[in-house]
């Protein structure tokens, strides 16, 4: 993998933690009513269903990311959980 493509990876796991952060702080009433929310909650599904999130994981699991870069949103089970609860 190009440092082209990690740098994109990055930018992207950022990207869904701040969508991630400000998900997991609201309740599902706000997220409804809020369209920046709601966005964030489209961006997120996308990246954890649309496959860009198994590739920013493998490449966590390579060790090819920066050790102080944020990264729950790689967890396993995080966006997963997230996604279930507000989808309830």
């Amino acid at each position: 993998m190009e440092l082209f493509d990690i740098n994109q990876a990055i930018e992207r796991i950022i990207l869904m933690e701040r969508c991630f952060d400000a998900l997991q702080n609201a309740d599902a009433a706000a997220i409804k009513a809020d369209d920046s929310l709601k966005e964030q909650l489209w961006l997120l599904t996308q990246y954890y269903q649309g496959g860009k999130w198994i590739l920013d994981y493998e490449l966590d699991e390579k060790g090819l990311l920066p050790c102080d870069l944020k990264r729950g949103v790689l967890s396993q089970d995080a966006v997963f959980d997230l996604l279930d609860k507000i989808n309830k």
